[in-house]
């Protein structure tokens, strides 16, 4: 198969390895947390000003941190239970160090980190169901290591499990390669990192008070008005943060993404995650195994 090339016939060797197939009950899982995770997110622009929950402003992104603790945790549990046996599990625990110790490289410094190409190529590789449990470990150990832990740490690990996922549900994983390859994943780690920006804002927006800012979330206001404050304030606050993630996570794909896809996908096929695993017996014919 020529390099670029999308509708030839994938040799045995390029088929793509999954490190982890998900199964109904995964699929479910992962439906749920996403729900509630947009619940979690969204709630300022769900509810209308006079529902109940907006009674709760100060207390409601607490709870959805509480609560999305437990279901990225439980969603892990099921992915585990469907198949990420010990070899996964290994790959888990070098991406997931390898990614939390290149976050605080550019922290700080202009939204330039370069974990998000990690995890674009990981997720691309591995697949959605790995790459989901694979984004919020990572984001669960960055934290642990930069000493980043809050109520913004279960949004941050359930947005970046969304991101790594979501580069491995892009299409052709099979099929295409080289060039075209590149410049997909490039595209979507530069829209994907805008949207996880975004997210995110979402998540630190509703701990504003209203009264020391006139984009702050204010329960009290229209949606409408509400939006108009949320667009001002990612602007005013982030908008050059995640340009330089998003420039970055393209840079970064474009120069360092073939070797580090080819050195993926040699580690998949030599792990060899979906042969199944036989045991051989020895005989002993002697005196002793005749007893």
């Amino acid at each position: 198969m020529t390099s670029g090339t999308t509708g030839k016939r994938t040799a045995p060797h390029d088929r793509q390895a999954r490190a982890v197939r998900l199964g109904p009950r995964s699929v479910a899982a992962l439906l749920l947390v996403s729900a509630v995770g947009v619940a979690g997110f969204g709630w300022p622009f769900l509810a209308p000003p006079d529902a109940s929950l907006n009674a709760h402003a100060q207390d409601a992104p607490w709870l959805f941190a509480g609560l999305l603790v437990l279901l990225v945790a439980v969603v892990a549990a099921t992915i585990s239970e469907s198949g990420l046996g010990p070899k996964a599990v290994a790959m888990l625990g070098v991406l997931a160090a390898a990614g939390a110790a290149l976050r605080p490289i550019g922290a700080g410094t202009a939204g330039l980190e370069p974990m998000f190409f990690l995890m674009v190529l990981s997720g691309r590789v591995l697949g959605p169901g790995f790459g989901f449990v694979l984004g919020s470990v990572t984001m669960f150990a960055s934290a642990l290591l930069t000493g980043g832990v809050g109520p913004w740490m279960p949004f941050q690990m359930l947005a970046m499990g969304w991101f790594t996922m979501g580069a491995g549900l892009l299409p052709a994983p099979d099929r295409l390669r080289g060039r075209a390859e590149l410049l997909m994943l490039a595209a979507y780690g530069f829209l994907a990192a805008f949207a996880y920006g975004t997210v995110m804002n979402l998540a630190g927006w509703t701990f504003m008070n209203a009264l020391a800012s006139n984009i702050a979330f204010d329960a009290d206001a229209s949606v409408a008005s509400n939006l108009a404050r949320f667009l001002a304030y990612c602007l005013a606050t982030s908008l050059g943060w995640d340009g330089g993630r998003a420039a970055m996570t393209v840079v970064l794909t474009l120069a360092l993404g073939a070797p580090v896809l080819r050195a993926l996908r040699r580690a998949t096929r030599r792990a060899a995650f979906e042969a199944p695993v036989a045991f051989e017996h020895e005989h002993d014919d002697g005196p002793a195994r005749r007893m």
